[in-house]
């Protein structure tokens, strides 16, 4: 049958009470004309209190049947419609549509973009009163915590075997366990580092690629899974930090070596400029011995005239200016 059988229903119930309506006034009629003999007219037929409103019960029921046949679905959703005699199951979009009343069970399916979050942060995530976050072993053992959000949506084609296979609640009785499942066997595969490293965003790719092989054949789109954050234990967090400060003190005493060499390489290239400087001056006065006596005169004071040298030699200093 389809969705509009009870709207058929309804005219028929409404057409019977119709033809009884009128039946009955012939009758009426028919009485009247039969009794003209004896002088009654139609005028004076009048007809008892329970049949002038005889009319009005059918019309109530098919009402109130029409009232309770009318499902109005949402914008973006399905509904999934179980006849319980034939034991059928079908689907009415968005719109209004059409159930049979006592003998119809329905259930609402949301087919818009749904996002599934779990967080270890206070008030986030679909359990918001608890720790959500994924703890999972590593390569290494070392446990980690993942902060996921996954968005997703069904397949409209596949709402009714979804119903039949997992109920309202699929999410909880597949999507969690399968994302669950997912993000256990990648990060298993991982070492700790790669997973507060870089390397972060290729495990979120391959957790993308995996549930997507997974839930899709169940009637679910994955439109994203995003890794939101990345926890580790205390210990763990305390062994970074101070992995981290013995790092920087490595870098520091590294640029403070680096500093030091670089400064003896001065000290050295100094001293060889000094030597070289003196190789030249003693090489000039091999050559000029005179060179240094004249120097020495240039230093002295202009108040002074004359000098006299372990030489037997008195200089005129007047004379040499």
């Amino acid at each position: 049958m389809t969705v509009f059988a009870p709207f058929i229903v309804i005219i028929v119930i409404l057409s019977v009470a119709i033809a009884a309506i009128v039946a009955q006034r012939r009758r009426m009629a028919g009485g009247g004309r039969a009794g003209a003999g004896v002088g009654l007219k139609i005028g004076d037929v009048n007809l008892p209190p329970i049949a002038r409103v005889a009319w009005i019960v059918p019309v109530v029921f098919a009402l109130l049947f029409l009232v309770a046949s009318i499902k109005v679905v949402p914008v973006g959703h399905g509904l999934v419609i179980f006849n319980t005699v034939s034991k059928s199951f079908h689907m009415a979009h968005q719109g209004v549509a059409f159930v049979w009343p006592l003998i119809s069970a329905t259930e609402l399916y949301d087919l818009r973009r749904l996002e599934y979050t779990m967080s270890g942060t206070q008030g986030e995530g679909r359990r918001a009163d608890r720790d959500d976050s994924l703890w999972s072993p590593t390569r290494e053992g070392l446990q980690v915590g993942i902060d996921i959000t996954l968005w997703h949506h069904i397949d409209p084609t596949k709402v009714v075997d979804i119903h039949q296979r997992w109920g309202p609640d699929y999410e909880e009785k597949f999507v969690r366990p399968a994302l669950r499942s997912v993000i256990r066997l990648v990060i298993s595969e991982y070492a700790v580092m790669d997973v507060y490293s870089a390397r972060r965003a290729n495990i979120q790719d391959e957790i993308n690629m995996k549930i997507r092989t997974l839930i899709q054949k169940e009637g679910f789109f994955v439109d994203e899974v995003v890794l939101r954050d990345v926890r580790f234990t205390d210990e763990f967090a305390k062994a970074i930090e101070n992995k981290q400060i013995a790092q920087q003190g490595a870098e520091q005493m590294k640029y403070t070596l680096e500093k030091e060499q670089r400064e003896a390489e001065r000290k050295v290239i100094e001293a060889e400029g000094r030597a070289k400087a003196i190789d030249t001056i003693t090489s000039a006065l091999a050559k000029n011995p005179d060179y240094i006596r004249y120097l020495y005169v240039d230093k002295l004071s202009d108040k002074v005239s004359v000098i006299v040298s372990d030489q037997p030699t008195i200089i005129d200093l007047k004379n040499l200016k």
